[in-house]
């Protein structure tokens, strides 16, 4: 069954002390790749969702594109990109994919999964567009392929891709195949962000994915959902949660386990929120669950998990918990008290840069910072 985010869930954000995350100084930021925007990282895991040890560190992927005068128009050019970070910081490894390779005009996020050997990692990614497309549209399908891993001189190197596959598509009963929306940033439908995930229960391999609801009345129809392996082909499932009637967005849904509990996290922002209802900030929400199919009910009563701090509501975005509870995220406009109309002045202040990583406690259905 599908598990509700309801409203009255995120009333009770209201009457609680707010998770803030600690307050990001803009001066101390720095770029790890000048000349770029990066944002939307993950790390390529194992299979039983640990963060692989690979040349002495981690192979880190991003979302890239040359720093344009317009930060929000980096989307409609997105590439991955390779990163390797070790004892001596960050190596830049240029872009994942080759070029043509990928079978949409931009490649979005999504996850990767190291096999056991260390020599071939699989990569769960969003095509956005289609290739060749003169009109940017907002089509998003998702993909698979796989590379050889080779370590030379210790420099990691993906090479050899396979043919990208597309992993399962949206069936328009389920799962909405009109991503258009209303054509602004927040209100386009979703069939993105694949992150991958192995239930430890039983073994069995599962696709998670940021999705819009097919035949909702509701413009707020946003929903996590999810695709199971049977005999090697992924079987669309009904949502894991739904965010019907309160939110349009629930982005990059992942699970962790610990201590014999599901968490289901995902990032969300004010601003998608349905006007009539309740609204929470910027934050990194959650549910929590004893099986994968739940029932889900919302972390802290009301999924609230942390926020940007009231004094920097967009800071950063794009939280990701990895198997320690360290959370990943970018720095997006540390310094500003709300968004600005004025392009310059978003460019000023917008970082595109990996964050400091914070750690959470999770402790049944309760998360904190540590």
């Amino acid at each position: 069954m599908t598990s509700s985010w309801p409203p009255e869930a995120v009333s009770a954000i209201a009457g609680q002390p707010l998770p803030a995350a600690p307050l990001i100084d803009p001066a101390t930021v720095r770029s790890i790749l000048p000349g770029f925007d990066l944002w939307d990282l993950w790390l390529v895991q194992d299979s039983v969702g640990r963060v692989a040890t690979i040349a002495g560190g981690s192979l880190v992927m991003l979302l890239s594109a040359p720093r344009l005068d317009d930060p929000d128009a980096r989307h409609a050019i997105a590439r991955i990109r390779l990163m390797h970070r070790g004892s001596a910081g960050w190596s830049d490894l240029g872009n994942l994919l080759p070029d043509g390779l990928a079978p949409g005009s931009r490649e979005w996020a999504g996850s990767a999964i190291v096999n056991a050997a260390l020599d071939r990692v699989t990569l769960y990614f969003t095509a956005a567009g289609r290739r060749g497309e003169t009109t940017t549209s907002f089509e998003q399908r998702l993909f698979e392929t796989s590379a050889t891993l080779s370590i030379v001189d210790g420099r990691p190197s993906l090479h050899n891709w396979s043919t990208p596959v597309e992993s399962v598509a949206a069936d328009g009963v389920i799962y909405t195949r009109d991503m258009a929306g209303g054509g602004a940033i927040g209100t386009i439908k979703a069939f993105r962000d694949p992150a991958w995930f192995r239930d430890p229960a039983d073994g069995r391999e599962y696709l998670l994915f940021t999705a819009s609801l097919a035949g909702s009345t509701s413009p707020w129809n946003g929903a996590i959902g999810i695709a199971r392996r049977e005999q090697g082909k992924w079987l669309l499932d009904v949502p894991l949660i739904s965010a019907d009637g309160v939110n349009n967005e629930l982005e990059r849904p992942h699970i962790v386990y610990h201590r014999r509990h599901y968490y289901c996290f995902w990032s969300t922002q004010q601003k998608v929120f349905a006007q009539d209802g309740p609204t929470g900030p910027n934050g990194l929400y959650g549910m929590v669950a004893e099986r994968i199919d739940g029932p889900w009910r919302p972390i802290n009563g009301s999924g609230l998990v942390l926020a940007n701090p009231p004094a920097a509501p967009i800071q950063a975005y794009s939280w990701l918990v990895l198997d320690d509870l360290s959370v990943l995220s970018f720095v997006d406009r540390p310094g500003l008290p709300a968004e600005a109309a004025d392009v310059a002045v978003t460019r000023r202040h917008f970082a595109g840069t990996p964050a400091t990583p914070i750690q959470l406690r999770l402790d049944h259905a309760k998360a904190m910072l540590a």
